[in-house]
């Protein structure tokens, strides 16, 4: 029977875990200096820099390379699937977000009574280029200091 804590002993698993806490983490501050205020719900929200979708995927997929090999099934398998995540998060994802941002501007135009709207859409679903960079980056640097430190 396999051990269900084993896999906190693997370090694609680490990679991945870390390089996405490690971004939600970063958010807070990078808010902080951008806007002047803390927002703590930023921990557990997607959206912002940097991409933690960006960073937990290539976290993955680079720490698969290392430790598994980049000649690997796993690798072929999970390359692909990291490249859609960030096309979703800087494209699909980033579209939603503007359309949100205009639907909630309709709604203040159309409701600037005292009628209030139901319920705010969302705005910050996806990434900025950027931003998705960023994740990149993260997920690199963690998975290769994991590589090294095991």
């Amino acid at each position: 029977m396999n051990n269900p804590l084993g896999i906190f002993q693997n370090p694609v698993f680490l990679s991945s875990v870390i390089a996405w806490g490690l971004a939600q983490i970063i958010k807070v501050p990078v808010e902080y200096f951008r806007s002047g205020r803390m927002n703590w719900a930023l921990l557990l929200s997607s959206g912002g820099m940097p991409s933690s979708h960006s960073a937990l995927m290539v976290g993955a997929t680079y720490g698969a390379g290392l430790f598994v090999g980049f000649d690997s099934p796993i690798f072929g398998v999970i390359f692909p699937i990291t490249m859609i995540v960030i096309y979703d998060a800087t494209g699909v994802r980033r579209q939603a977000g503007f359309h949100a941002e205009k639907i909630n501007l309709l709604i203040r135009e159309l409701l600037s009574g005292d009628f209030k709207a139901e319920k705010k859409l969302r705005e910050v679903l996806g990434h900025t280029p950027l931003e998705a960079v960023f994740g990149v980056l993260l997920g690199l640097i963690v998975a290769q200091v994991m590589w090294l430190l095991w």
